[in-house]
């Protein structure tokens, strides 16, 4: 199983976490099945982008970006060449390390 290295983040992992799933779970998926109540406001239906991450290593063992995540993250926050919606970025057989972008879009949490 591929092992997602998160980054420190303050609210989400603040000692950072690895966290393991089976290839073809989402990141998101995987995060919050592993604790790390990570945003997503749209249920993960590539309709928001309040799970933004930053793929730091591993991005080309991920799914292929489809057009409609490239449009959506067009309005995320601290957008990078490496950003990816995590609802949307499936794993394979290759480990990867992400960052939780500090802020999103929304203006409140969501109570997932």
């Amino acid at each position: 199983m591929p092992t997602i290295k998160i980054l420190p983040h303050p609210e989400y992992a603040p000692e950072g976490k690895n966290v393991t799933a089976p290839a073809g779970t989402s990141i998101c998926e995987a995060l919050l099945d592993n604790g790390v109540n990570i945003e997503h406001a749209c249920d993960m239906v590539c309709a928001c982008t309040t799970c933004h991450v930053i793929v730091r290593e591993g991005m080309q063992s991920l799914n292929e970006i489809e057009e409609g995540e490239e449009d959506m993250l067009d309005r995320a926050w601290g957008l990078e060449p490496d950003s990816r919606l995590s609802c949307q970025a499936i794993l394979a057989q290759q480990d990867v390390t992400i960052e939780i972008p500090k802020y999103s879009i929304n203006h409140a949490k969501e109570n997932h």
